[in-house]
């Protein structure tokens, strides 16, 4: 009999401990951005050393603050920064004047609530036809 009281006991005092964990779980959960507050505001990716890689995003809501990790990629062009996200149509022919061509992009996602551009255009410079040169290396190599 006494095993018995004994093997209930402890089952209860485990079934109250792994409630209590579970209700810390979801007060964990509710803090989490979006879920309590639907109203965030978060700034953008801030690398944790140099202008790329892992760093910090900080987000508020009313009272609330909150720093979640991201990562910055490296190849990321800063005119438009990291969070906007544009879908770009082919390169254009080369301006002979400026020695540049271009290309427009627009807007796919922003996100964390991103003040993205609608439609961007971006410049590179042009680059001599290197293809054909290395073809006719390789011909010449051949002989």
């Amino acid at each position: 009999m006494q095993h018995r009281s004994f093997l209930l006991l402890t089952l209860l005092a485990l079934l109250a401990l792994t409630s209590a964990v579970a209700k810390k779980k979801d007060k964990l959960k509710k803090g989490s951005p979006g879920s309590e507050c639907s109203e965030w505001t978060w700034g953008p990716c801030t690398p944790s050393s140099k202008d790329c890689g892992a760093g910090f995003r900080e987000g508020t809501c009313g009272a609330q603050t909150q720093r979640v990790r991201c990562r910055v990629p490296c190849n990321w062009k800063k005119e438009f920064g990291a969070d906007c996200k544009y879908k770009f149509e082919n390169w254009g022919s080369c301006d002979g004047g400026s020695g540049t061509k271009a290309r427009q992009g627009t807007l796919k996602k922003a996100r964390y609530n991103a003040q993205c551009q609608e439609t961007i255009r971006v410049t590179k410079p042009c680059t001599p036809k290197t293809k054909a040169k290395a073809k006719a290396k390789k011909g010449k190599g051949k002989d």
